[in-house]
Protein backbone atom coordinates (compact mmCIF):
# COMPACT_ATOMS: atom_id res chain seq x y z
CA UNK A 1 0.00 0.00 0.00
CA UNK A 2 1.17 3.62 -0.28
CA UNK A 3 2.47 5.47 2.80
CA UNK A 4 0.39 8.48 3.92
CA UNK A 5 2.41 11.85 3.92
CA UNK A 6 5.32 12.02 6.31
CA UNK A 7 3.07 15.23 7.74
CA UNK A 8 -0.24 13.38 8.41
CA UNK A 9 -1.29 13.55 11.39
CA UNK A 10 -2.93 10.61 13.10
CA UNK A 11 -5.38 10.87 16.23
CA UNK A 12 -8.18 10.46 18.07
CA UNK A 13 -10.87 13.08 19.41
CA UNK A 14 -12.95 14.13 22.02
CA UNK A 15 -15.71 16.76 23.08
CA UNK A 16 -15.34 18.28 26.31
CA UNK A 17 -18.72 17.86 27.50
CA UNK A 18 -18.38 13.83 26.33
CA UNK A 19 -15.62 13.56 28.84
CA UNK A 20 -14.66 16.17 31.21
CA UNK A 21 -17.62 15.90 33.66
CA UNK A 22 -20.13 18.04 35.71
CA UNK A 23 -20.38 20.95 33.07
CA UNK A 24 -22.89 22.48 35.30
CA UNK A 25 -23.37 25.44 33.31
CA UNK A 26 -23.84 23.88 30.06
CA UNK A 27 -27.13 23.60 28.56
CA UNK A 28 -26.72 20.15 28.08
CA UNK A 29 -26.52 19.73 31.36
CA UNK A 30 -30.26 21.61 31.73
CA UNK A 31 -30.94 19.70 29.38
CA UNK A 32 -30.10 15.98 30.88
CA UNK A 33 -31.67 17.37 34.53
CA UNK A 34 -34.88 18.18 32.98
CA UNK A 35 -38.22 17.05 34.01
CA UNK A 36 -39.14 15.38 30.77
CA UNK A 37 -35.99 14.84 29.25
CA UNK A 38 -35.33 12.55 26.91
CA UNK A 39 -31.98 11.77 27.19
CA UNK A 40 -31.34 8.27 29.00
CA UNK A 41 -29.21 8.92 31.68
CA UNK A 42 -27.28 12.92 32.82
CA UNK A 43 -23.29 12.76 31.97
CA UNK A 44 -22.61 13.02 35.48
CA UNK A 45 -18.71 12.85 36.08
CA UNK A 46 -18.51 11.69 32.61
CA UNK A 47 -15.13 10.04 32.22
CA UNK A 48 -13.46 12.70 34.92
CA UNK A 49 -11.41 13.86 31.95
CA UNK A 50 -11.17 17.40 33.12
CA UNK A 51 -8.73 15.99 35.64
CA UNK A 52 -7.12 13.14 34.24
CA UNK A 53 -6.65 14.64 30.84
CA UNK A 54 -3.13 13.99 31.46
CA UNK A 55 -3.25 10.58 31.75
CA UNK A 56 -5.32 9.99 28.12
CA UNK A 57 -2.83 11.86 26.32
CA UNK A 58 -0.04 9.77 27.78
CA UNK A 59 -2.37 7.10 26.09
CA UNK A 60 -2.42 8.28 22.76
CA UNK A 61 1.60 9.03 22.47
CA UNK A 62 2.57 5.84 24.07
CA UNK A 63 0.07 4.00 21.39
CA UNK A 64 1.99 5.85 18.62
CA UNK A 65 -0.55 8.77 17.29
CA UNK A 66 0.70 11.96 17.36
CA UNK A 67 -2.64 14.29 17.28
CA UNK A 68 -5.64 15.01 19.66
CA UNK A 69 -8.57 16.93 19.14
CA UNK A 70 -10.32 17.86 22.20
CA UNK A 71 -12.93 20.88 22.78
CA UNK A 72 -12.70 23.96 25.19
CA UNK A 73 -16.00 24.29 27.28
CA UNK A 74 -17.26 27.89 26.58
CA UNK A 75 -19.89 27.39 29.26
CA UNK A 76 -16.90 27.12 31.84
CA UNK A 77 -15.02 29.95 30.38
CA UNK A 78 -17.56 32.31 30.69
CA UNK A 79 -20.15 30.83 32.86
CA UNK A 80 -22.35 34.17 33.31
CA UNK A 81 -22.55 36.06 30.64
CA UNK A 82 -19.40 38.40 30.36
CA UNK A 83 -17.30 36.60 33.50
CA UNK A 84 -14.18 35.59 31.86
CA UNK A 85 -12.59 32.20 33.92
CA UNK A 86 -8.60 32.92 33.88
CA UNK A 87 -8.49 29.44 35.91
CA UNK A 88 -10.34 27.73 33.00
CA UNK A 89 -8.52 29.38 30.58
CA UNK A 90 -5.67 28.49 32.21
CA UNK A 91 -6.79 25.01 32.37
CA UNK A 92 -6.84 24.20 28.75
CA UNK A 93 -3.56 26.59 27.94
CA UNK A 94 -1.87 23.70 30.65
CA UNK A 95 -4.00 20.93 28.56
CA UNK A 96 -2.45 22.20 24.73
CA UNK A 97 0.76 22.54 26.68
CA UNK A 98 0.40 19.07 28.11
CA UNK A 99 -0.54 17.34 24.15
CA UNK A 100 2.79 19.22 22.79
CA UNK A 101 4.64 17.84 26.04
CA UNK A 102 3.72 14.59 24.80
CA UNK A 103 4.09 15.24 20.87
CA UNK A 104 0.57 15.31 20.12
CA UNK A 105 -0.69 18.10 17.64
CA UNK A 106 -3.42 19.63 19.45
CA UNK A 107 -6.31 20.35 17.31
CA UNK A 108 -8.57 22.60 19.00
CA UNK A 109 -12.55 22.81 19.01
CA UNK A 110 -13.86 26.12 20.10
CA UNK A 111 -17.47 24.45 20.53
CA UNK A 112 -18.51 21.00 20.37
CA UNK A 113 -22.48 21.60 20.30
CA UNK A 114 -22.89 22.82 23.79
CA UNK A 115 -23.45 26.80 25.33
CA UNK A 116 -23.25 28.46 28.45
CA UNK A 117 -27.02 28.01 29.87
CA UNK A 118 -27.28 31.96 29.97
CA UNK A 119 -26.70 31.78 26.09
CA UNK A 120 -29.76 29.30 25.49
CA UNK A 121 -31.86 31.09 27.79
CA UNK A 122 -30.93 34.60 26.04
CA UNK A 123 -32.33 33.21 22.65
CA UNK A 124 -29.42 30.71 21.98
CA UNK A 125 -28.67 31.19 18.67
CA UNK A 126 -31.57 33.09 17.34
CA UNK A 127 -30.39 35.95 19.08
CA UNK A 128 -29.79 38.83 17.20
CA UNK A 129 -26.17 39.40 18.88
CA UNK A 130 -25.10 35.41 18.88
CA UNK A 131 -22.69 36.22 16.21
CA UNK A 132 -21.24 38.55 18.24
CA UNK A 133 -21.29 36.77 21.69
CA UNK A 134 -19.09 33.58 19.66
CA UNK A 135 -16.82 36.80 17.88
CA UNK A 136 -16.57 37.35 21.80
CA UNK A 137 -15.56 34.26 23.26
CA UNK A 138 -13.19 33.58 20.53
CA UNK A 139 -11.41 36.49 21.46
CA UNK A 140 -11.60 35.43 25.13
CA UNK A 141 -9.83 32.09 24.09
CA UNK A 142 -7.39 33.53 21.55
CA UNK A 143 -4.48 34.00 24.27
CA UNK A 144 -4.23 30.27 24.58
CA UNK A 145 -4.12 29.86 21.35
CA UNK A 146 -0.72 30.51 20.40
CA UNK A 147 1.24 28.31 18.58
CA UNK A 148 -2.00 25.47 17.72
CA UNK A 149 -1.75 25.30 14.34
CA UNK A 150 -5.22 24.08 14.04
CA UNK A 151 -8.43 25.87 15.91
CA UNK A 152 -12.50 23.96 14.57
CA UNK A 153 -14.81 26.87 14.87
CA UNK A 154 -18.09 25.38 15.18
CA UNK A 155 -18.69 20.96 15.29
CA UNK A 156 -21.03 19.57 13.24
CA UNK A 157 -23.30 23.32 12.02
CA UNK A 158 -25.25 20.91 10.28
CA UNK A 159 -26.81 18.58 13.02
CA UNK A 160 -27.13 21.21 15.26
CA UNK A 161 -29.30 23.33 13.10
CA UNK A 162 -31.37 19.95 12.91
CA UNK A 163 -31.63 19.84 16.34
CA UNK A 164 -32.87 23.39 16.44
CA UNK A 165 -35.25 22.63 13.92
CA UNK A 166 -36.61 19.37 16.21
CA UNK A 167 -34.70 17.10 15.62
CA UNK A 168 -34.92 14.30 18.79
CA UNK A 169 -31.04 14.36 19.85
CA UNK A 170 -31.76 10.32 20.93
CA UNK A 171 -31.14 10.08 16.86
CA UNK A 172 -28.58 12.30 15.40
CA UNK A 173 -28.58 10.19 12.23
CA UNK A 174 -29.79 11.00 8.92
CA UNK A 175 -32.86 9.00 8.58
CA UNK A 176 -36.22 10.91 9.77
CA UNK A 177 -34.54 14.14 10.23
CA UNK A 178 -36.39 17.25 10.29
CA UNK A 179 -36.01 19.92 8.56
CA UNK A 180 -33.19 22.45 9.64
CA UNK A 181 -34.02 25.87 11.35
CA UNK A 182 -32.52 27.72 8.61
CA UNK A 183 -32.18 30.96 10.50
CA UNK A 184 -30.13 29.04 13.10
CA UNK A 185 -28.07 27.60 10.08
CA UNK A 186 -27.80 31.40 8.97
CA UNK A 187 -26.16 32.23 12.31
CA UNK A 188 -23.86 29.09 12.44
CA UNK A 189 -22.12 30.37 9.50
CA UNK A 190 -21.87 33.90 10.27
CA UNK A 191 -20.53 32.85 13.94
CA UNK A 192 -18.40 30.85 12.19
CA UNK A 193 -17.07 33.65 9.84
CA UNK A 194 -16.93 36.24 12.67
CA UNK A 195 -14.85 33.56 14.32
CA UNK A 196 -12.35 33.22 11.41
CA UNK A 197 -11.80 36.55 11.45
CA UNK A 198 -10.64 36.60 15.17
CA UNK A 199 -8.46 33.68 14.66
CA UNK A 200 -7.16 34.81 11.73
CA UNK A 201 -4.94 37.64 13.80
CA UNK A 202 -3.01 34.30 15.36
CA UNK A 203 0.37 34.04 13.40
CA UNK A 204 0.12 30.36 11.57
CA UNK A 205 -2.99 29.23 13.14
CA UNK A 206 -5.51 27.52 10.36
CA UNK A 207 -9.57 27.66 11.09
CA UNK A 208 -12.04 25.80 9.21
CA UNK A 209 -15.34 23.96 10.80
CA UNK A 210 -16.47 20.54 10.77
CA UNK A 211 -19.13 19.22 9.21
CA UNK A 212 -21.27 15.55 9.19
CA UNK A 213 -21.16 14.13 5.74
CA UNK A 214 -24.08 11.94 5.78
CA UNK A 215 -23.57 9.32 2.34
CA UNK A 216 -26.98 10.15 1.10
CA UNK A 217 -27.84 7.66 -1.52
CA UNK A 218 -30.56 7.83 -4.43
CA UNK A 219 -32.66 4.29 -4.96
CA UNK A 220 -32.70 5.29 -8.37
CA UNK A 221 -36.33 5.33 -8.49
CA UNK A 222 -38.37 7.61 -10.92
CA UNK A 223 -38.62 11.03 -8.12
CA UNK A 224 -35.60 9.81 -6.37
CA UNK A 225 -32.57 12.00 -7.49
CA UNK A 226 -35.03 15.14 -7.07
CA UNK A 227 -36.02 14.22 -3.42
CA UNK A 228 -32.13 13.69 -2.77
CA UNK A 229 -31.29 17.18 -3.92
CA UNK A 230 -34.47 18.61 -2.20
CA UNK A 231 -33.25 16.62 1.48
CA UNK A 232 -29.61 16.67 1.28
CA UNK A 233 -28.78 19.66 0.50
CA UNK A 234 -30.08 21.73 3.53
CA UNK A 235 -28.74 19.24 5.63
CA UNK A 236 -25.25 18.20 4.15
CA UNK A 237 -23.82 19.75 1.16
CA UNK A 238 -24.70 23.56 1.45
CA UNK A 239 -22.07 23.34 4.37
CA UNK A 240 -19.65 22.41 2.40
CA UNK A 241 -20.21 24.46 -0.16
CA UNK A 242 -19.81 27.56 2.77
CA UNK A 243 -16.62 26.06 3.39
CA UNK A 244 -14.87 27.64 0.42
CA UNK A 245 -12.25 29.86 1.37
CA UNK A 246 -11.77 27.91 4.36
CA UNK A 247 -8.10 26.88 5.63
CA UNK A 248 -9.80 23.57 6.44
CA UNK A 249 -12.57 21.67 6.45
CA UNK A 250 -13.51 18.87 8.81
CA UNK A 251 -15.27 15.88 7.75
CA UNK A 252 -17.55 13.55 9.93
CA UNK A 253 -18.36 10.64 8.71
CA UNK A 254 -20.08 7.11 9.46
CA UNK A 255 -22.75 5.61 7.85
CA UNK A 256 -25.37 6.04 4.79
CA UNK A 257 -29.21 6.76 4.33
CA UNK A 258 -30.69 5.99 1.08
CA UNK A 259 -33.60 8.06 -0.36
CA UNK A 260 -36.39 7.30 -2.62
CA UNK A 261 -38.88 9.50 -3.96
CA UNK A 262 -40.68 9.74 -0.58
CA UNK A 263 -37.73 10.70 1.60
CA UNK A 264 -35.32 8.96 3.73
CA UNK A 265 -35.69 5.35 4.51
CA UNK A 266 -34.96 3.36 7.45
CA UNK A 267 -31.66 1.12 7.55
CA UNK A 268 -32.27 -2.38 5.68
CA UNK A 269 -33.29 -4.88 8.58
CA UNK A 270 -30.34 -7.39 7.08
CA UNK A 271 -27.66 -4.32 7.00
CA UNK A 272 -24.89 -4.99 10.27
CA UNK A 273 -25.77 -2.21 12.36
CA UNK A 274 -23.85 -0.62 15.05
CA UNK A 275 -24.87 0.04 18.98
CA UNK A 276 -26.41 3.58 17.67
CA UNK A 277 -28.53 1.22 15.20
CA UNK A 278 -26.50 2.82 12.07
CA UNK A 279 -25.99 0.82 9.38
CA UNK A 280 -22.41 -0.84 9.31
CA UNK A 281 -20.94 1.74 5.96
CA UNK A 282 -16.96 2.26 6.21
CA UNK A 283 -17.42 3.76 2.70
CA UNK A 284 -19.39 6.86 4.30
CA UNK A 285 -15.74 8.59 4.79
CA UNK A 286 -14.20 8.45 1.19
CA UNK A 287 -17.67 9.73 -0.21
CA UNK A 288 -17.38 12.33 2.49
CA UNK A 289 -14.02 13.03 1.53
CA UNK A 290 -14.66 13.56 -1.96
CA UNK A 291 -17.56 15.49 -1.55
CA UNK A 292 -16.53 17.70 0.88
CA UNK A 293 -13.44 18.16 -1.54
CA UNK A 294 -15.37 19.04 -4.68
CA UNK A 295 -17.99 21.11 -3.10
CA UNK A 296 -15.66 23.07 -1.09
CA UNK A 297 -13.44 24.03 -4.44
CA UNK A 298 -10.70 21.86 -3.17
CA UNK A 299 -10.32 23.15 0.61
CA UNK A 300 -8.04 21.00 2.42
CA UNK A 301 -9.35 18.40 4.67
CA UNK A 302 -9.05 16.86 8.08
CA UNK A 303 -10.91 13.79 8.75
CA UNK A 304 -12.04 15.38 12.67
CA UNK A 305 -14.79 12.04 13.42
CA UNK A 306 -14.72 8.40 11.86
CA UNK A 307 -15.55 5.62 14.26
CA UNK A 308 -18.11 3.09 15.29
CA UNK A 309 -20.14 2.03 18.31
CA UNK A 310 -19.20 -1.76 18.69
CA UNK A 311 -19.04 -4.24 22.00
CA UNK A 312 -16.88 -5.94 19.88
CA UNK A 313 -13.16 -4.28 18.96
CA UNK A 314 -11.87 -6.59 16.02
CA UNK A 315 -15.20 -4.70 14.33
CA UNK A 316 -13.95 -1.22 15.14
CA UNK A 317 -10.61 -2.38 13.67
CA UNK A 318 -11.79 -3.99 10.21
CA UNK A 319 -14.48 -0.83 9.91
CA UNK A 320 -11.45 1.52 10.26
CA UNK A 321 -9.25 -0.41 8.06
CA UNK A 322 -11.79 -0.05 5.28
CA UNK A 323 -12.43 3.63 5.80
CA UNK A 324 -8.69 4.15 5.59
CA UNK A 325 -8.51 2.19 2.66
CA UNK A 326 -11.26 4.44 1.38
CA UNK A 327 -9.67 7.84 2.58
CA UNK A 328 -6.40 6.63 0.78
CA UNK A 329 -8.01 6.26 -2.50
CA UNK A 330 -9.50 9.84 -2.14
CA UNK A 331 -5.92 11.00 -1.69
CA UNK A 332 -4.23 8.52 -4.85
CA UNK A 333 -6.85 11.11 -6.91
CA UNK A 334 -5.38 14.42 -5.73
CA UNK A 335 -7.44 14.88 -2.94
CA UNK A 336 -5.69 16.78 0.22
CA UNK A 337 -5.81 15.09 3.68
CA UNK A 338 -4.14 16.82 6.31
CA UNK A 339 -5.30 14.11 9.18
CA UNK A 340 -7.17 11.49 10.45
CA UNK A 341 -9.11 12.13 14.01
CA UNK A 342 -10.38 8.88 15.21
CA UNK A 343 -13.93 9.26 17.37
CA UNK A 344 -13.44 8.79 19.96
CA UNK A 345 -9.98 8.46 22.02
CA UNK A 346 -12.35 7.18 25.19
CA UNK A 347 -15.98 5.63 25.50
CA UNK A 348 -17.99 8.13 26.66
CA UNK A 349 -20.74 10.07 26.85
CA UNK A 350 -23.08 9.81 24.25
CA UNK A 351 -25.24 12.17 24.11
CA UNK A 352 -29.30 11.46 24.56
CA UNK A 353 -28.13 8.03 24.39
CA UNK A 354 -25.97 8.12 27.34
CA UNK A 355 -23.18 5.74 27.57
CA UNK A 356 -24.11 2.43 26.32
CA UNK A 357 -22.72 3.70 23.02
CA UNK A 358 -18.75 2.32 23.18
CA UNK A 359 -17.22 4.09 20.22
CA UNK A 360 -13.93 4.38 21.93
CA UNK A 361 -9.90 3.06 21.41
CA UNK A 362 -9.56 3.12 25.53
CA UNK A 363 -12.12 1.96 27.84
CA UNK A 364 -13.14 3.28 30.72
CA UNK A 365 -14.25 2.36 34.20
CA UNK A 366 -17.09 4.44 35.44
CA UNK A 367 -16.65 3.48 38.89
CA UNK A 368 -12.85 3.81 39.12
CA UNK A 369 -12.29 5.63 36.26
CA UNK A 370 -9.46 3.31 35.52
CA UNK A 371 -8.61 3.24 31.55
CA UNK A 372 -8.08 0.40 29.47
CA UNK A 373 -6.89 0.90 25.95
CA UNK A 374 -8.49 -1.64 23.78
CA UNK A 375 -6.41 -3.56 20.98
CA UNK A 376 -7.76 -0.85 18.14
CA UNK A 377 -5.77 1.77 19.77
CA UNK A 378 -2.80 -0.50 19.48
CA UNK A 379 -3.22 -0.94 15.79
CA UNK A 380 -4.17 2.57 14.93
CA UNK A 381 -0.60 3.71 16.82
CA UNK A 382 1.24 0.94 14.82
CA UNK A 383 -0.28 2.87 11.34
CA UNK A 384 0.71 5.70 12.48
CA UNK A 385 4.22 4.64 13.32
CA UNK A 386 4.36 3.35 10.01
CA UNK A 387 2.75 5.76 8.16
CA UNK A 388 0.92 2.89 5.69
CA UNK A 389 -1.65 0.20 6.12
CA UNK A 390 -0.65 -3.62 6.18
Amino acid sequence: MPSFPRDFLWGASTAAHQVEGNNVNSNWWVKEHAAQTHVVEPSGDAMDSYHRYREDMKLLADAGLNSYRFSVEWARIEPERGFVSRAELDHYKRMIDTAREFGLEPVVTLMHFTVPRWMQDSGFWRAADAPDLFARYTEMVLPILDGVRYVCTINEPNIAAMLAGGEDAANLVAYGLPNPDLGVADALLESHRRSREVLSSVNGLKSGWTVATQAFHSTGEPGADEKLYEYGYPRDDWYLEQSAGNDFVGVQAYTRTFIGPEGPRPRASDAEKTLTGWEYFPAALELGVRSAWELSGNVPIMVTENGIATADDSRRVDYTDAALRGLQSAMADGVEVLGYQHWSALDNFEWASGFAPTFGLISVDRETFERTPKPSLAWLGEIARRGSLN
